[in-house]
């Protein structure tokens, strides 16, 4: 066994295990960061930067060098019904240097953050890195990990250590803790389709809305990602049917696609989101807390996942880098303190996707073709109506604001300090 020591240990490659390794490395806090997969090359994850998180790394410095990189900035989030088209929100409006939504692949983000981590003294990304069980004192304080990697197993031994491994956290297996389902009612079907130079130019953000089924559409650096709806459970049935159904409702719903929906030829094209909307009680245990989908799951709705994750770093960097970097131990009551600044914008967001999804299910149950309400057309036709829902959805319910402490610009070290994984995904970043 290989033990080492660090003053937090974030598992998970996310944007928010990503966020808070960056944040704490920046305060001069050692961190290493542990995520199982050897790149971070999935698909459809979510893509969406919003205003918030721009506005984050700007302040940063980083946001200028991150949006060098291929993205499409969508300005629009639009319903498209049977009886009409209703644009929801204009980011456009915002009082903002950056009134859009970074549509970027996921894995360049986090190629970013991670060399950019890797560059920092006393911090390190480790890809390929499996947390198998967790360090506990004769207290039963969790004081570490245990992990396996090509060279063998090894320790860390941490002051704190930070669950940010998504859905389906091992770290929240591993003490006990449950994800309590809110009551999800679709899962998606996501696909590409290519995009086109004559593809309407407004084109961003949009639901196509019909009998039983949606499409979602994401604009996008490597064409359309679009997200057939199923109600849940509905995969086996739907890939018996085969995807000709499937065509023929993009074909239906979204016109100016009909002419390359033939490029869906099977169901090895396409990958299931199961969604799900699920919350854990208690986000921590003595050393340990939860963030990001591992706290809390967050359906695609409104795509505020990366969103919740972000922040939910932030508020945990401010309440723990002080301590950590002057090597205090963490108490229980400051573990305590972010789930209770961060519960309530959690429970809001949730609660508006539990209604989408309850609305959806009353129009399958009913016949009625799934979509929002009459009423929301002469809403958002009122002034102001679009900006303000399109700030709601850019910054979330009481955004958390970083401090002072971070304002510093951490040091860079000679270019022997790198370690062989972040010299590799800075190469991969700047290639």
């Amino acid at each position: 066994m290989n033990a080492r020591e660090s003053g937090c240990v974030v598992v998970g490659g996310g944007p928010g295990g990503m966020v808070l390794a960056y944040l704490l490395g920046r305060a001069g806090v050692p961190v290493r960061l542990l995520e199982t997969h050897r790149d971070f090359d999935r698909d459809f994850r979510g893509d969406s930067l919003h205003p918030y998180t721009l506005e984050l790394l700007d302040r940063l410095g980083l946001a200028d060098r991150l949006l060098g990189l291929p993205h499409h900035k969508a300005r629009y989030f639009r319903f498209h019904t049977p009886a009409g088209s209703v644009t929801t929100a204009d980011y456009g409006k915002l009082r903002t240097r950056f009134n859009y939504v970074a549509l970027m692949p996921q894995a360049q983000l986090l190629d970013f953050l991670a060399a950019e981590i890797n560059e920092m003294p006393g911090c390190a990304v480790r890809t390929g890195a499996k947390v198998t069980d967790l360090l506990r004192n004769d207290s039963g304080r969790i004081t570490g990990v245990r992990y396996r990697d090509s060279a063998g197993a090894h320790e860390f031994a941490a002051a704190v250590v930070i669950g940010a491994d998504g859905r389906f956290s091992k770290l929240r297996r591993l003490v006990g803790a449950q994800a309590h389902s809110l009551g999800a009612t679709t899962d998606l079907l996501w696909f590409r389709l290519p995009r086109r130079q004559d593809d309407p130019p407004e084109a961003d953000v949009d639901l196509y809305f019909g009998r039983d089924h949606y499409v979602g559409l994401l604009a996008g650096t490597q064409g359309w990602q679009v997200g057939y709806s199923l109600p849940k459970g509905g995969y086996a049935a739907a890939r018996e049917a085969g995807v000709e159904p499937i065509r023929e409702f993009v074909a239906d719903r979204v016109p100016w696609l009909a002419d390359r929906v033939h490029l869906l030829t099977d169901f090895t094209a396409t990958t299931l989101l199961s969604v799900d909307i699920a919350r854990v009680e208690q986000w921590w245990r003595p050393g340990l807390l939860l963030i990001g989908d591992a706290a809390h799951v967050i359906s695609p709705v409104g795509g505020n996942g990366i969103l919740m994750a972000v922040q939910d770093a932030v508020t945990a960097a401010e309440h723990l880098a002080d301590t950590l970097r002057n090597g205090r131990p963490v108490s229980d009551d400051v573990l305590r303190a972010i789930q209770a600044e961060r519960e309530p914008a959690i429970r809001h967001v949730q609660r508006d996707q539990v209604r989408t999804e309850q609305r959806a299910a009353r129009a399958r149950g009913t016949g009625r073709p799934i979509g929002p309400p009459r009423l929301l057309k002469l809403v958002t036709a009122l002034p102001g109506v679009r900006a303000r829902a399109a700030a709601s959805n850019a910054y979330g319910p009481d955004p958390p604001r970083l401090s002072g402490l971070f304002d510093t610009a951490p040091p860079r070290p000679r270019r022997g300090r790198i370690d062989a994984a972040g010299a590799e995904l800075t190469r991969r970043h700047r290639s």
